[in-house]
């Protein structure tokens, strides 16, 4: 199944200021056969409140140019295409971010609701994982911990 609706969102907490950014244009498949699940999200379509902010984002810390896009795959365990309602589950797969590429666990519930699939998590990435380098002088204002949120909505079964 391909995402006909994807929402994918990140939010630091800093000291000085909150940086929260939003984007819609990921790619994602899920085959509910084999359990295997892709996504592709493109680094520059991040909006974020301030212009500024995404500038720095891009050029400075994702260096998107040079790592256009974040991905995962991975295999989903513990779900149920026969039971409705919503389901705890768990994807477990490769993460490439800054062309760092690690294994990853994300929990998240998955529903059939009017015979689509929603895959929704929430989980956290440590920027120093990834070799995103925060310069020194702006500790206080970005995270070391980033929470990203998913949420894919699947065509019909």
């Amino acid at each position: 199944m391909t995402a006909e609706k994807t929402f994918v969102s990140f939010f630091s907490k800093a000291s000085i200021e909150d940086i929260k950014a939003e984007n819609t244009k990921a790619m994602s498949i899920f085959n509910s056969e084999t359990m295997d699940i892709v996504f592709s999200i493109p680094i520059k379509e991040f909006e974020f409140d301030k212009p500024l902010m995404k500038e720095h984002f891009n050029e400075k810390y994702l260096e998107s140019e040079k790592f256009p896009k974040a991905t995962f795959s991975g295999k989903v365990s513990e779900f149920s295409k026969e039971i409705s309602g919503e389901q705890n589950a768990t994807a477990k797969g490769k993460m490439i971010i800054h062309g760092v590429s690690r294994e990853i666990e994300v929990p998240g519930t998955i529903m059939i609701e009017s015979g689509k699939v929603v895959v929704k998590a929430v989980f956290k990435i440590k920027l120093v994982d990834y070799s995103v380098t925060i310069p020194q002088l702006l500790w206080k204002n970005i995270a070391e911990e980033v929470e990203v949120k998913i949420d894919f909505v699947y065509k019909a079964l």
